[in-house]
């Protein structure tokens, strides 16, 4: 398999979403408006990172990265998601490789840490875990996972982007 991640470029748009739509078709807990909320991020400009994964020139998988806000007011930190692999491409490491690939480059970008709402047992891998001093209102702690990139853990309620409230 030839593997290559790659920032997303203007053109990636329809793709993205096609590969997002598919991927969260029969996904549990899903609103079905991942798609719609990777567009709105990108058309508010708050998309902050946005990586591509392609096999042979074909996009597969897609991770997205956009600002936080905290109640403590802690800065730089960062909400990871959606991440979507299509679901012939899942099982064989593509959405850890974005996820790797994410991280990094919210390092360069000298974020603070980074947030995410997810499985537990697939994302403690990457240094992702609960923080009892941060909240998504609404979320079952064990889901609501940090990684730090300093010292410092944050303590607040934790808002994501108004895009993440879109409706289909």
């Amino acid at each position: 398999m030839n593997l290559t991640i790659r920032k997303e470029v203007t053109s990636d748009g329809a793709d993205i979403k096609a590969l997002t739509t598919a991927a969260f078709l029969n996904a549990p807990h899903t609103s079905h408006t991942e798609q719609l909320i990777v567009d709105a991020l990108r058309n508010s400009g708050n998309l902050t990172v946005s990586l591509v994964a392609e096999v042979n020139g074909q996009i597969v998988g897609h991770v997205a990265v956009s600002p936080v806000s905290i109640s403590d007011g802690s800065q730089d930190w960062y909400g990871l998601g959606p991440i979507s692999v299509a679901p012939e491409h899942q099982g064989i490491g593509i959405g850890s490789q974005l996820m790797k690939q994410a991280l990094a480059t919210l390092r360069e970008l000298g974020a603070g840490g980074c947030v995410l709402l997810g499985e537990p047992k697939y994302y403690n891998r990457f240094g992702f875990k609960s923080q009892p001093n941060l909240v998504l209102p609404d979320v079952p702690p064990e889901y609501f996972q940090a990684i730090s990139f300093g010292a410092r853990i944050p303590s607040g309620v934790v808002s994501f982007h108004e895009s993440f409230s879109v409706q289909s």
